[in-house]
């Protein structure tokens, strides 16, 4: 089941008391995935520490993907959207951000539905290839920028691939973290 972060905010880690806030907090960095989130709430519940700091949590969040089985890791990788994802519904408001998607109206409808069209294409070969989502760090890159990237991972080794899918996925997480922090205070 795909929980979407309705709120774009995080709560101060030391106010967290159950397995449901800090699903809802991580869902924020790292969309729905209930492994990690199984295995942050392990961790946070045995290492005072992680109350502290939400970069502590994102390493943490590190190790646990690392010591994960293959099947967990592709349940993790998954929960991300696709990129070029027409369904906006589908994606949090964090990945529709980091898509671009509200400024797709100021360009030409023609080449939006090219690149979307292709996206499609290639997210599909890269699934089949691969057996999991690609999953990238966009860090501002429109979706045409994507297409070459996905069109060279393609072709990639499916491990190799999988490890840079899970490392993109802990750099979105950082990278939403640094966003969120300035209006938290966290």
């Amino acid at each position: 089941k795909k929980m979407s972060s309705s709120s774009s905010s995080l709560v101060p880690l030391s106010s967290i008391k159950s397995k449901e806030q800090l699903v809802e907090a991580t869902n924020t960095l790292f969309e729905a995935a209930p492994p990690l989130a199984d295995a942050l709430w392990a961790a946070f519940q045995k290492d005072e520490s992680l109350r502290r700091s939400y970069d502590a949590l994102i390493d943490a969040a590190q190790d646990a993907i690392d010591k994960m089985s293959d099947e967990d890791k592709l349940q993790v990788i998954n929960a991300h959207p696709r990129i070029g994802e027409r369904q906006v519904s589908k994606m949090s408001k964090l990945s529709q951000q980091e898509q671009g998607v509200a400024e797709e109206g100021k360009q030409q409808r023609d080449e939006v539905e090219r690149v979307y069209a292709r996206l499609a294409e290639l997210n599909e070969a890269y699934e089949k290839r691969h057996g999991f989502m690609f999953v990238v760090f966009v860090n501002g890159r429109s979706k045409a920028e994507i297409v070459p990237v996905l069109e060279k991972r393609l072709e990639n080794d499916t491990a190799d691939e999988l490890r840079t899918g899970l490392r993109a996925m802990i750099l979105i997480a950082r990278d939403r973290l640094k966003k969120l922090q300035p209006a938290n205070k966290l």
